[in-house]
């Protein structure tokens, strides 16, 4: 921090040493002019009179009142006005104490609005010049009497100048943090919900896929001695199931790369179009799943196409999780005028209720399946997060997702996804 600075933040912190030297400064200044003589005999002369006992003491008296002009602005302004008006009716000459009452209105105006400013400025002027004028030893058109209504006209107008000045930086800075704290909270809020989306993709790819894999690997492990054929079958699959995984990973993983990394995988996301296919990864690993359709022809804007197939698939791997042996899935797709509902049912029992006990379906859903929440609850203590990321997913393209028991066993996930996105024009054929 250099020289000056320091001093500028010394005088920042000590207002009143610098008013102060202000003070003095103005009491040397009229004293210094209370030595000029305006009516000598050759015009403005410089003479070594001594200034009236009177004069001086009130040049004192308005440069001790500034040492308080910002404290008490009005009094002080009040204070130098009146002493300025006893020099103005008793002195001849007179000494410049109006000075002291131009540094007080230019305080005044500086420091308050400006309707006050206007009202106590024209005040000034007129009392001093009226004073000056009429009740002075002076003729009324001498140029001293003009010389106070300029001179209080220039105060009022400079510190108006001065209090409009510091307003203008004042909120320009206040602008600029405002939209400063507006950038860094936007921004906040787009990673959080960037990183959410990814965390649901990485859930839906690992859960799905993973599952797969292990119970593949069971079945390989359970009958390589005795069917060696099915154990190979059931390997086949745990490598195609982990191929798909790393893609997709890749593909997800993608999108954090920086703009020098090497390029992306260019695969197209999944959505409804492969939806046969995941239903066969699933039949491969011994999970019967039925697929009835009836959206022929609708296409589904890219963020819905990929929350349908994120559901499906979260609601199987649930099913072959949870389910039990012998249970069946059936997956619909329907279109319902400007929407597509995504139906998931298995008949997997209720195994997890306790007799006795009340136990609602949320409770029963929290117990038999991975996510410990019923429709409208959060996950519980060691539940997962596939329901809950599969209606965050949902609601975040205008949907809305459902899950819960179904009367007589079994569960029920059921979707609604909207045709059109937000972007689409309304009456426009899909």
């Amino acid at each position: 921090m250099s020289t000056l600075e320091r001093m500028r933040d010394w005088l920042r912190d000590h207002r009143l040493a610098l008013d102060a030297a202000l003070a003095a400064g103005v009491l040397v200044s009229m004293v210094a002019g209370s030595f000029v003589d305006a009516h000598g005999a050759d015009g403005t002369t410089w003479s070594a009179r001594t200034p009236d006992v009177l004069s001086l003491a009130l040049m004192v008296l308005a440069a001790a009142a500034l040492v308080f002009r910002r404290r008490a602005p009005m009094k002080v302004l009040a204070a130098t006005v009146g002493v300025s008006l006893v020099e103005l009716v008793t002195a001849d000459p007179r000494a410049p104490v109006t000075m002291s009452a131009v540094v007080a209105l230019f305080t005044v105006a500086s420091a308050t609005d400006r309707p006050t400013t206007w009202r106590v400025g024209l005040l000034t002027m007129t009392v001093l010049t009226a004073v000056a004028m009429l009740a002075g030893p002076l003729p009324w058109y001498a140029q001293e009497n003009l010389g106070v209504f300029a001179w209080t006209g220039m105060a009022a107008a400079a510190g108006d100048a001065v209090r409009s000045r510091r307003a203008f930086v004042h909120a320009i800075k206040e602008r600029a943090l405002r939209a400063e704290r507006t950038r860094e909270e936007e921004a906040r809020r787009r990673v959080a919900e960037e990183r959410l989306r990814i965390a649901r993709d990485l859930h839906d790819v690992v859960a799905h896929h993973i599952a797969l894999v292990n119970v593949q690997a069971g079945v390989a492990a359970h009958v390589m001695d005795k069917r060696p054929d099915q154990a190979k079958e059931a390997l086949a699959h745990v490598r195609e199931a982990s191929r798909s995984a790393l893609n997709e990973l890749r593909a997800t993983v993608g999108l954090l790369r920086q703009s020098g990394d090497p390029e992306a995988p260019t695969e197209p996301a999944p959505g409804l179009a492969r939806l046969d296919e995941l239903a066969d990864t699933f039949r491969n690993a011994g999970l019967p799943v039925e697929v009835a359709r009836s959206d022929s022809g609708t296409v589904l804007p890219a963020a819905a196409d990929l929350a349908a197939y994120r559901v499906i698939q979260e609601a199987l791997t649930n099913v072959r999780k949870h389910a039990g042996p012998g249970a069946k899935a059936e997956v619909s797709v329907v279109r319902v005028g400007p929407v597509v509902e995504v139906t998931v049912l298995d008949n997997g029992p209720d195994r997890d209720t306790v007799p006795g006990q009340d136990t609602g379906p949320e409770q029963a859903y929290g117990r038999g399946h991975e996510h410990g929440s019923g429709p409208d609850t959060g996950p519980q203590e060691g539940g997962g997060h596939g329901l809950l990321g599969m209606r965050e997913r949902v609601t975040a393209i205008g949907g809305s997702c459902t899950a819960g028991p179904r009367y007589g066993g079994g569960f029920r996930v059921h979707a609604i996804l909207p045709v059109k996105n937000h972007a689409s024009a309304l009456g426009d054929p899909v």
